[in-house]
């Protein structure tokens, strides 16, 4: 049986930052109350033309590039994210195309805050079962278009970002290990975001503001510190590991005091977990690889570390996965996804205007 290794890893945030100090000036709060509470200082926001896509194309691309795999040797695109572009297409196909992964399938997965866990655990198993052998799976969020700027509960909170893992099938032991997936249904109304055939919108809905994410704060808090730490022993179990043996734990960026009381809840010291959320905030399923992502490349993650990711989100949802972190394959020559974007544009343009002539014959036999 084949092993899902994590070969590749991109990350990208927009480049516009939104500060504490940014945000007094939008509502009633202050650098202070908000760091005391959440731990963020600011977070990235998407400009107008900056969208769940274009994000993840340059978080795949620099993944794809460290993976040295070009985009034609992808199976398939895995993109968790709670803010598609569209219901339909998914914001997985849009990807595909942009970054030429031509022979690759691809769908959207929608998990919320835990959507990277159960994108990573599916595509192990893929690889696992010996039917894909190049898998990408992506998280990215464009939360602030989706953000009241008049609730200071739920604005300071939210950032917008995507990270992306490469995996690979690979004899050699190493890569994901184990997962634990779990949902509670009953939970669902203390996180959502009602936007849907069941909310559609409407001009006095929208002019109601009722199509921005809304949270009851104390219940998902006592919820997450419950099953931050449920979760991680439960893949440890499945792993056969000890709390000793793990190096980092990698858990979703939502609240640095939830990260705390799980730190406590676990018996670990606060240093034992990757946190960057005072930089990005809560930036959903984008979290988890974005701050695994920096601590790579800051040189705190090692091949041969153990890892735990950990996360929880609305549903309720929430789940933890082990990997034992190995790097990109040896044996392969170097390549250059970034060149094959402008190329990847060319094909599309090309089965565009192929489509587009087709349609006039089609219509002239009609």
């Amino acid at each position: 049986m084949p092993y899902a290794h994590i070969t590749g890893w991109g990350m990208y945030v927009p480049e516009l930052v939104l500060t504490n100090e940014d945000l007094s000036k939008i509502v009633d709060t202050n650098d202070e109350w908000i760091r005391e509470r959440t731990g963020i200082r600011e977070r990235h926001i998407a400009r107008e033309n900056e969208y769940p896509s274009t994000l993840a194309v340059r978080a795949g691309l620099k993944a794809l590039d460290i993976a040295n795999l070009r985009p034609t040797e992808l199976d398939l695109i895995i993109c968790a994210t709670s803010t598609p572009e569209y219901l339909l297409p998914s914001t997985a196909s849009i990807i595909q195309d942009q970054i030429g992964a031509t022979k690759a399938g691809a769908f959207d997965l929608l998990a919320a805050c835990t959507g990277f866990i159960y994108g990573l655990n599916m595509g192990a198993q893929f690889i696992r079962s010996g039917s894909l052998k190049n898998i990408m799976v992506i998280g990215t969020e464009t939360l602030s278009r989706f953000i009241n700027w008049k609730d200071r509960t739920t604005c300071i909170l939210f950032g917008d970002g995507a990270g992306a893992f490469v995996l690979q099938a690979s004899d050699e032991p190493g890569g994901v290990v184990s997962a634990v997936m779990h949902s509670d249904g009953s939970g669902a109304n203390l996180l959502t975001l009602p936007v849907g055939s069941r909310f559609p919108a409407t001009e006095e809905s929208v002019r109601n503001n009722k199509h921005f994410i809304e949270m009851d704060g104390k219940e998902v808090f006592r919820f997450a510190t419950r099953v931050m730490v449920q979760a991680t022993n439960e893949a440890l179990k499945a792993a056969g590991w000890t709390l000793e043996d793990v190096q980092w734990v990698i858990p979703h960026q939502a609240n640095l005091r939830i990260i705390d009381s799980a730190a406590r809840g676990l018996k670990l010291p606060l240093e034992r977990f990757i946190i960057n959320i005072d930089r990005y905030g809560n930036t959903s399923t984008a979290s988890i690889p974005m701050a695994a992502v920096e601590a790579v490349e800051n040189g705190s993650i090692k091949p041969g570390d153990k890892i735990v990711l950990v996360g929880f989100g609305g549903g309720l949802t929430w789940g933890a996965l082990t990997a034992e972190w190995t790097g990109p394959l040896p044996d392969r020559r170097p390549v250059h996804p970034q060149r094959y974007r402008t190329l990847a544009r060319v094909r599309s343009i090309f089965r565009r205007l192929l489509r587009f002539i087709e349609g006039i014959f089609f219509r002239r036999e009609l």
